[in-house]
């Protein structure tokens, strides 16, 4: 274990934050950044020390009312893979089993793995729209799986879990004594029309989410742990073992965002709108690809027909200067991640550059 903890990295974030910048940048999979000036905050209103001890009482407060929850089951943390990594080091020990969704998000799989968990998988398949199959994960339990863990809307593909499936996962692991883990962050981006959240299902349920993807505000790490009272606390003082004490000015610009966040949402909800009508036209005019189309949601993951991923995804970032996300960084190498969160003109001259792209490879992939 000693071994493996000195070694442990994330790939994924390591491409992210080195290899994915271009000037048409379709490889970032939440809404572009929301402007400072934008909010209505003057110097006056921040400070750089306050009252966190457990949670900002103001924050605690606005977050339990956003999700309809009661303050002593929210967990206020960094981000959602802070969120991620608190709830999993909450709910298993070293060598315990977890079962996981496949394909996932990498960050899931690789903080399972630094904590120590033996990790079973259950499908999530291309060819049925990643739906998830209540059999499949029953199949895949055992007496000593402790953890459920899911993305929804999905990581990568923006397929959406109803509610009837999250409840017949939440039978299972609760006939089992197990616990589900669902990072919900990008359900956050149905806005309005988003269903409840799958903490409402039962206790036996953990949600993580923040502000990151669905309004723009990922530089607040505005992030959240649902989860019932006594594990919620269990993960307070957790996490004094990471985060310990956040900055405060951020919990003030949190508090300050969430007072206005039906008016974040509005300039979010018409950006995310526009870019998936061009990106479904897009997708409509490629034969090149096969695509599941989500409704909802800031990203799509087509498949590339012909030829190999990341070939492709360097002749794009370096001869047309536009990024995607290569899709072994989420099990599936025959895919790409293509966000539509960016700037409306921007993501439509990084989905022209796109097709512009395919053509070349589709006609070199012929001719060889």
């Amino acid at each position: 274990m000693t071994e493996f903890r000195s070694a442990a990295a994330s790939p994924y974030m390591e491409f992210a934050k080195l290899r994915s910048g271009a000037a048409y940048n379709l490889a970032t999979s939440g809404v572009m950044g929301y402007s400072l000036k934008d909010l209505p905050v003057r110097l006056e209103d921040l400070e750089i020390n306050g009252p966190t001890v457990y949670g900002y009482a103001p924050l605690q407060e606005r977050l339990a009312k956003k999700c309809g929850v009661s303050p002593d089951c929210v967990v206020a943390s960094t981000g959602t893979s802070m969120s991620n990594h608190l709830a999993m080091a909450a709910t298993f020990e070293p060598g315990d089993e977890i079962l996981v969704e496949e394909p996932t998000y990498e960050l899931l799989l690789s903080a399972a793995r630094y904590l120590g968990a033996k990790i079973r998988r259950f499908p999530r398949r291309f060819e049925d729209g990643f739906k998830v199959d209540p059999e499949q994960v029953e199949r895949r339990m055992t007496s000593r799986t402790r953890l459920i863990v899911l993305t929804n809307m999905h990581n990568p593909s923006g397929a959406l879990i109803d509610t009837e499936t999250l409840g017949k996962i939440g039978d299972i692991a609760r006939t089992a004594g197990a616990r589900v883990l669902v990072d919900e962050v990008y359900l956050e981006a149905i806005f309005e029309n988003r269903p409840p959240s799958a903490f409402h299902l039962g206790n036996h349920f953990i949600v993580t989410s923040s502000l990151t993807k669905a309004y723009g505000l990922s530089g607040l790490r505005c992030g959240w742990i649902l989860a019932e009272p006594d594990l919620a606390r269990r993960i307070w003082r957790l996490n004094d073992l990471f985060a310990a004490t956040p900055a405060h000015p951020a919990e003030l610009l949190s508090v300050i965002a969430l007072d206005h966040l039906d008016k974040i949402a509005v300039q979010a909800k018409g950006l995310i709108a526009a870019n998936r009508r061009q990106a479904d036209a897009f997708l409509a005019s490629r034969r090149d690809l096969e695509c599941f189309r989500p409704s909802q949601g800031t990203v799509v993951f087509p498949k590339l027909r012909r030829g190999v991923v990341d070939e492709f995804c360097e002749l794009l970032r370096m001869k047309y200067d536009t990024s995607v996300v290569p899709g072994r960084f989420f099990e599936m190498p025959q895919h790409f991640r293509v966000g539509i969160g960016g700037e409306q003109e921007m993501t439509r001259e990084g989905l022209s550059r796109l097709g512009n792209a395919l053509d070349e490879f589709g006609a070199h992939a012929s001719s060889s």
